[in-house]
């Protein structure tokens, strides 16, 4: 599933009770304890007040959607039954690597892949797509290798007609050599965070960055020839599309793509394939709704580089305005320049240009990376991407919700960087949060009013569709199976080479 949009809740504010007895703690010893009827009436009531603070809560589910979210929890309280005998094997307690295959298997996450999700507010242009598309670019000609995978950093990649220079090989000729299978999986192990003993692999979240940054750096002049930079676009839109998400808002560097006749594409030119290949995909598939580009570069830059971003950011948004649509500053924030660094350029930026800072994305507290959090709200960021930190920060909590900030929660990339280890800290969801989730998305979405609303109103007719489709579906198994919900959801053989959510 990919990586999935959520508001950050706010704290629950002390309210006073309705019910004519209240239960405090005493000054007086002699006061007589309540009644049992007085108690659960307290104890009702606190559980209500505490269930309208869920995501979710004020939505009404109608026949339809009361039936599949039965079903939903079900097979919810099937797998929390099971984690709570043998919490060793309940799939959110584990990290994400150790527990691939149990996902692709579990029957509560097939239920959820056929819900309609809205859009992803949270992706970046070289994660968008599985590992199988980098593969599958393996597989074209002029594509030349220089060095093994035995190497340090691997083996570098570079598409030509000729050879680049002395030491590079075809790849073609080097998969007859090795065998296409074992190529495959050295290039998946290559531009993959995945281990099968991730716990001891990652001692810490900067020995998982470095694996991850040099990845990326290795994997650029792979996906950055033009040829493939499209089709890796193009492909990853499909990917979403099978996951039932009609929309999408990602970061990207705008790196420098090339082609075979030398020539160089600079950053409009690159805008541009993004934007012809969207429309390439939306032709052929109408619910698709569009996607749009938040310029993000790289943190780490001196102020020479970090004054040519924010005019290519200016430049980019008056060209092409309802397409690029904002600023972000991407890579570690524990090692990288804080937001505080880039305040006085950014606040000279035209206030067209909306910010969507990743911002809060450690587990330090005080230092510079949490400190992200206050200049990212000061700022007027209209999301935050993953605001992990936000939690140890109570009062910066009630102003995301006072400047009605949403917050991207990305839990597996939060536990793969090692942010979290036990998934069970993130909230789990019922169809109410679900659903409240997917309208979000929508809502902070940087689309204008008129896209919104047109929009929400697609969400909702495919969201009554498949509500419509499994109720009925749920029913007529029952009918036939005596509730044998797993029946509706049958494993597929897991492939190592899917992903089920990306990562960041």
């Amino acid at each position: 599933m990919k990586l999935i949009l959520i508001v950050a809740q706010a704290l629950i504010v002390a309210r006073s009770l309705e019910a004519k007895t209240v239960i405090t703690a005493s000054d007086s010893p002699e006061e007589s304890r309540p009644s049992l009827e007085t108690y659960m009436q307290e104890r009702k009531h606190l559980i209500e007040k505490e269930q309208e603070c869920f995501l979710g809560s004020k939505i009404i589910l109608n026949e339809q959607e009361t039936i599949v979210n039965k079903c939903l929890m079900k097979l919810k309280k099937r797998e929390l039954d099971l984690g709570y005998k043998n919490s060793f094997n309940f799939i959110p307690a584990r990290h994400f690597f150790e527990m691939l295959d149990n996902i692709n298997n579990s029957a509560l996450f097939k239920f959820i892949r056929k819900l309609p999700k809205g859009g992803v507010l949270h992706a970046h242009d070289t994660a968008l797509g599985g590992t199988d598309l980098i593969v599958n670019a393996t597989y074209r000609e002029n594509l030349w290798q220089k060095g093994s995978f035995e190497d340090l950093e691997g083996p570098k990649f570079f598409f030509s007609r000729v050879s680049p220079g002395e030491g590079w090989q075809r790849v073609s000729d080097v998969r007859v050599g090795m065998t296409d299978v074992v190529y495959d999986a050295k290039i998946v192990d290559l531009f993959g965070l995945y281990d099968a003993d991730p716990i001891n692999t990652y001692k810490s979240i900067d020995k998982v960055w470095q694996k991850f940054q040099k990845m990326f750096f290795a994997l650029e002049p792979l996906v950055t020839y033009e040829p493939v930079w499209r089709q890796y676009y193009y492909d990853s839109l499909q990917q979403f599309y099978d996951d039932n998400v009609h929309y999408l808002e990602f970061r990207g560097v705008l790196p420098n793509v090339y082609n075979l006749d030398g020539k160089i594409f600079n950053t409009e030119e690159v805008v541009e394939m993004y934007i012809e290949e969207t429309e390439r995909f939306k032709e052929s598939h109408s619910a698709f709704l569009g996607a749009k580009l938040i310029y993000a570069p790289i943190r780490f830059c001196n102020n020479t580089v970090a004054d040519s971003y924010l005019e290519t950011a200016v430049n980019l948004h008056l060209k092409f305005p309802n397409f690029v649509v904002g600023f972000d500053l991407v890579g570690q924030e524990d090692t990288g320049r804080p937001l505080i660094d880039f305040v006085p350029k950014l606040l000279d930026l035209p206030a067209t240009i909306q910010f969507f800072f990743h911002a809060g994305e450690t587990n330090w507290y005080g230092m510079n990376a949490d400190q992200n959090l206050v200049d990212a709200i000061l700022l007027g960021t209209k999301r935050i991407g993953h605001g992990y930190a936000l939690v140890k920060h109570p009062h910066l909590l009630k102003e995301i919700k006072r400047r009605q900030i949403c917050v991207e929660v990305n839990p597996i990339s939060n536990q793969v960087l090692k942010l979290v280890q036990d998934q069970r800290n993130h909230p789990a969801a019922d169809l109410r949060m679900l659903k409240q989730l997917a309208q979000n998305s929508i809502e902070y979405s940087a689309m204008a009013e008129a896209e919104r609303k047109q929009a929400l109103k697609s969400w909702q007719h495919y969201w009554d569709k498949a509500m419509h489709a499994l109720a009925e579906e749920i029913v007529q198994r029952r009918s036939e199976h005596g509730c044998e919900l797993e029946a509706l959801f049958r494993p597929q053989k897991p492939s190592k080479l899917a992903n089920v959510e990306h990562l960041h």
